[in-house]
């Protein structure tokens, strides 16, 4: 086991199926929750942001005629959907949860408390911190940094769709060269944009390091845990 409590960032879009016309496809969530079962026994202690792409973005409806600052909600309120679709495959899994949001709902949902989050994962919960940072202008990457820090993760593991961080977009540029390490320097200086600037900052000055894993590859999350995934490290 190479870490112990980890926080695994999903996009939203990772969630779908287009083919199928799926925001959620049932299968992907079931795939899910089966690594998230094979790491909790292993002792993991698992937590969650989830982005909100797969049904709204906030930055994309403000060029829609949007205004940025009430799109920004209307995404941080599709993380809290895709939230409970995640939290409902894994209790089907037979995985304790909890949704925390930084948005109060207390009707689905208990308000991010930092010593309660911490104290559901110390029992063994997935806790899945959904709403961002329950402030417009801010990505769920950092809110995946924030919340890191906050539950002081050994690592934070981002989903993509690629097996890591390469020096321009693989699928656009064939000849992209891929870095199995990189130092958070080389990672701003670069601007790599696998996360953005603030978040990358943020891991940078927790010392939390971050491992980029192409979510779609069989069985990647539980390689990722125990140090034998094939995705790019990002340290000091």
């Amino acid at each position: 086991m190479k870490y112990k409590r980890i926080l695994v960032k999903i996009s939203g879009e990772a969630l779908q199926n287009k083919k199928k016309g799926l925001n959620h496809d049932p299968e992907i969530l079931s795939k899910v929750a089966s690594q998230f079962k094979q790491i909790l026994a292993m002792g993991a202690e698992v937590a969650v942001v989830v982005g909100g792409g797969n049904i709204f973005r906030g930055l994309a409806g403000a060029t829609e005629g949007t205004d940025r600052t009430t799109g920004d909600y209307m995404g941080m309120l599709a993380t809290v959907i895709n939230s409970m679709a995640i939290q409902s495959s894994l209790e089907n899994a037979g995985i304790e949860t909890r949704v925390m949001t930084a948005i109060s709902m207390p009707a689905i949902a208990e308000p991010f408390i930092r010593r309660k989050a911490v104290r559901h994962l110390e029992k063994g919960r997935v806790v899945i911190f959904g709403a961002g940072t329950g402030n417009p202008y801010f990505t769920t990457d950092s809110a995946a940094a924030l919340r890191a820090s906050e539950i002081n993760a050994d690592v934070l593991m981002k989903a993509t769709k690629v097996d890591g961080i390469y020096s321009a977009d693989p699928v656009t540029h064939p000849d992209a060269t891929r870095f199995d390490r990189i130092t958070y320097q080389e990672a701003l200086s670069k601007q790599l944009k696998i996360m953005d600037t603030s978040a990358f900052s943020l891991c940078m000055e927790n010392n939390i390091p971050i491992v980029v894993f192409d979510f779609f590859k069989k069985n990647e999350i539980v390689e990722v845990f125990t140090g034998k995934g094939s995705g790019t490290l990002v340290t000091h």
